[in-house]
């Protein structure tokens, strides 16, 4: 299974549980994940992480060619399909103010439907009584047969432990740590 990100699942774990500077093992974990080819996120979605504040220790994490190119899919959209998503998910006659509120959501649920054995995760719950641009993103990959979970079933599927690279020689957290400590260095 490759587990496709939504944006939300980046930001909510560095701004609530699992902070970059904080837990560290988390976004090692990731890492290798995406290097494993498990865990990526849609180069749309890693836009909507680098729309944030360019102080932020996630943001400048994001950016680093090393964590980018192990975690971007590197896939190009199907325009057809996403038109599709916004008018069967949506619908059909959405202003340019409810696209907006939209957001990237298409473009992650057709990055999804290229593979049956894709999953979309993010922290967004169902909400089956909303309609239009406040259908929520579970719900419309519901529409379209799309697997879908939240970060924490990610966790327990990928198995994600604070000790997870134990076995593993030389140690991703400690290789980790020491480049967080460069990205903090480079605030001051």
């Amino acid at each position: 299974m490759l587990y496709l990100l939504d944006a939300n699942v980046l930001i909510t774990a560095h701004n609530t549980y699992y902070a970059l500077d904080q837990v560290p093992e988390f976004w090692a974990w990731l890492h290798y994940q995406g290097v494993n080819g498990k865990i990526k996120v849609p180069r749309e979605m890693m836009d909507e992480v680098l729309a944030g504040n360019p102080d932020d220790l996630l943001y400048k994490w994001i950016r680093e060619p090393r964590n980018r190119d192990a975690l971007v899919l590197d896939e190009n959209p199907n325009p057809p399909l996403i038109q599709k998503i916004v008018n069967e998910g949506y619908g059909k006659d959405l202003s340019d103010h409810e696209l907006e509120q939209i957001g990237q959501d298409p473009f992650l649920v057709a990055h999804a439907m290229t593979s049956l054995n894709r999953c979309v995760v993010t922290t967004e719950t169902s909400a089956p009584s909303k309609l239009r641009q406040n259908r929520k993103l579970p719900d419309v990959c519901t529409s379209f047969g799309v697997s879908c979970c939240d970060t924490f079933k990610l966790i327990r599927e990928l198995k994600f432990t604070t000790s997870w690279d134990q076995q593993l020689s030389p140690s991703i957290t400690e290789t980790f740590q020491q480049e967080l400590k460069l990205i903090s260095k480079n605030d001051d």
